[in-house]
């Protein structure tokens, strides 16, 4: 019998894929994998570096795993962002740890995981242009309904808040056929919604054909049998194109939902952030959105609390939102980050107030919301069966309109037994300000 492998994975959907991939690399060198982190011999945690909260949050798991070696742990390994970011304060601090991989070493999981049986503390880290390691296998942790399709890594875009550049390199896509090969292997073993990721997908194929590909790549993926869905995350505005919009509208199974991250509404504070766009143009791409892409949902991150950011840049953002009524919206307090070029800049701004403007902007969002979903009230839509509440009544899943873990869910009974990962239609019978509940109609779209 194989060491029993257990891996905890945080962050991103990004980082998701590489913890994957980094158990079909061990399953193939005879390692078993186990759930529960009090079974397994070996424990990874593949972090996240990304802002404040992710990092305390890596910082306890690792703690939290590290306890575990006075009991069933033989090896303690983090990998991932906070790993690159890090490396040497976490063999330095962390005593219990035996290895670090940073982002560009997670094919050397095997050989870390070796040398560190014989008695090395292993370190690995550095950026890497191959990343041949995204075609290998891996070990789906999302079940049968869904998969992150991982289409390129790193990013060019150096806004001036974010680390990732720094910790993931330039950006590099992934050749068209290894993306479609793949996709072809996910729906052969039962896939059936494609999630496409990457740092920014919209920038897909300039690297390496010099020109966009995204609506091309989009193209072939509807033809896979077996797909069903395929769903976009994280397109940079500016190079969200008419060529993706039109793919988007006209190709049945690419759900009618686009990730736009905007980040704010204030020109001057888009400036400062390095963000290449102008919210004129933002304003523009979102109508020209919802004109194209009938019942379209549009879900945006922004940031308040960035250095400069005046009460009028503030009041900006919230009247943006309010007018634009985004389906979803994610909301961050920004987080100073060394290494970043906003790092060093003037006026930041006090916790309070950013948690104040968090927190109004919230308010906001959550009335918002509420509205948008008692439009849906009595429409019957097609749901993803993804499993049984606790109360054992309701099932739940999701619609073209919410994308896992991010958004809501649709909770709603049925008479009759229902199959996970299949799809029922569900009328929608009450609302609240991110769920919804209804009721099967005894009638699968299969």
């Amino acid at each position: 019998m194989g060491k029993k492998i257990g891996l905890v994975s945080l962050g991103c959907p990004k980082n998701l894929v590489d913890s994957e991939l980094m158990l079909g690399m061990l399953k193939s060198e005879g390692y078993d994998t186990v759930s529960e982190a009090e079974a397994a011999d070996i424990i990874i945690v593949n972090t996240c570096g990304f802002i404040e909260s992710a990092k305390q949050e890596s910082i306890n798991t690792i703690l939290e795993m590290a306890a575990l070696k006075d009991r069933n742990c033989e090896l303690l390994i983090v990998a991932g962002c906070l790993a690159e970011r890090y490396r040497q304060q976490i063999l330095d601090e962390i005593p219990e740890v035996d290895a670090v991989l940073g982002t560009g070493s997670y094919h050397e999981i095997a050989s870390a995981i070796k040398e560190a049986y014989g008695g090395k503390r292993v370190s690995k880290y550095g950026e890497t242009a191959d990343i041949s390691y995204l075609d290998g296998e891996r070990v789906i942790s999302t079940g049968k309904g869904y998969a992150y399709l991982k289409i390129a890594e790193g990013c060019d875009n150096c806004c001036t808040y974010c680390i990732i550049p720094a910790l993931r390199g330039p950006y590099r896509s992934r050749k068209l056929e290894s993306v479609i090969d793949e996709a072809g292997r996910l729906a052969a073993a039962g896939i059936r919604e494609l999630i496409v990721t990457a740092q920014d997908t919209t920038r897909y194929g300039m690297d390496i054909y010099g020109k966009k590909k995204l609506a091309e790549l989009l193209k072939n993926l509807g033809r896979i049998e077996g797909i069903e869905w395929i769903r976009l995350l994280y397109c940079y505005p500016e190079e969200t194109d008419m060529a993706l919009i039109k793919e988007i509208a006209s190709n049945e199974k690419v759900c009618r939902y686009i990730d736009i991250p905007i980040q704010h509404a204030s020109q001057e504070i888009l400036r400062k952030m390095g963000r290449r766009g102008n919210i004129t143009d933002i304003c523009r791409l979102i109508g020209t959105i919802r004109e194209a892409i009938p019942d379209v949902v549009i879900r945006t991150t922004v940031i308040t609390g960035f250095p400069g950011e005046t009460e009028k840049d503030f009041d900006i953002l919230a009247e943006f939102i309010e007018k634009y009524k985004f389906d979803r919206l994610g909301t961050f307090m920004y987080s100073k980050e060394e290494g970043t070029a906003a790092y060093d800049m003037r006026g930041h701004i006090p916790a309070k107030v950013k948690r104040s403007r968090y927190d109004r902007l919230m308010k906001i969002q959550k009335r918002i919301s509420a509205e948008l979903n008692r439009q849906r009230l009595g429409r019957v839509y097609k749901v993803l069966v993804e499993g049984v509440a606790d109360d054992g009544i309701f099932y739940y899943g999701r619609s073209y309109a919410e994308a896992p873990e991010i958004d809501g869910l649709i909770y709603f009974t049925s008479n009759e037994p229902l199959e996970l990962n299949r799809f029922v239609n569900v009328r929608i019978l009450d609302t609240g300000e991110y769920d919804l509940t209804g009721e099967a109609q005894h009638e699968s779209t299969e």
